[in-house]
């Protein structure tokens, strides 16, 4: 399912999702008929289907991680992402944000211009404005998106060949939740 979901050319990090999933899953009859409903639903997806909302899961992953942590707040961000823009439900998305964001931690570098681009290819240009969304509030997940983290959302942005003034008026959204406009009202004495 792993090589399935993200691709056979990643043989040796999809092996390592189903390792870590399969480690985590507890083996409880329960949690393992649900594990087996949510598998055989991705199984289900129409392929395109399915790479859409692994790349999106990816994609918005890997802008999580450009601190190198991915917080549960941050977690909870990637799922409700998921799940508002109909790509997935509540329990698919769960699982497809877990093995996203395993992938952003494991393979980042390598694949981030892949899938990215690969996202651009299977999405609609309204789909990727709402992904690029997605990033900046993955990134204000904890009330402020850093340095690091908007200069990951300006790659993003770039790969996917959102235009400059449709990505500042995306950031205006998140205005206040960045880090030096926050730092400069601080420092100003103005919060």
């Amino acid at each position: 399912m792993f090589h399935r979901i993200f691709g056979n050319d990643n043989k040796a990090a999809a092996d390592k999702a189903e390792a870590a999933m399969t480690a985590s899953v507890d083996t409880t009859a329960g949690d393992t008929a649900t594990v087996r409903r949510i598998v055989a639903r991705l199984e289900a997806m129409p392929q395109d289907q399915a790479r859409l909302a692994a790349a999106a899961a990816y994609t918005i992953a890997r802008a999580a991680n450009a601190d190198l942590d991915i917080s549960p707040e941050e977690t909870e961000v990637i799922e409700k992402q998921l799940q508002e823009h109909g790509l997935l439900d509540e329990p698919t998305a769960i699982l497809v944000t877990e093995m996203a964001k395993l992938q952003a931690r494991t393979v980042a570098g390598t694949e981030d211009y892949v899938v990215t681009r690969e996202f651009k290819a299977v999405s609609t240009h309204e789909q990727r404005l709402d992904i690029l969304r997605a990033c900046f509030a993955v990134g204000a997940a904890n009330g402020s998106i850093s340095a690091e983290e908007s200069a990951i959302v300006n790659e993003i942005a770039n790969e996917l060949d959102i235009e400059a003034a449709e990505l500042n008026a995306i950031r205006a959204e998140f205005h206040d939740r960045m880090s030096a406009v926050q730092q400069v009202r601080k420092l100003a004495g103005g919060g």
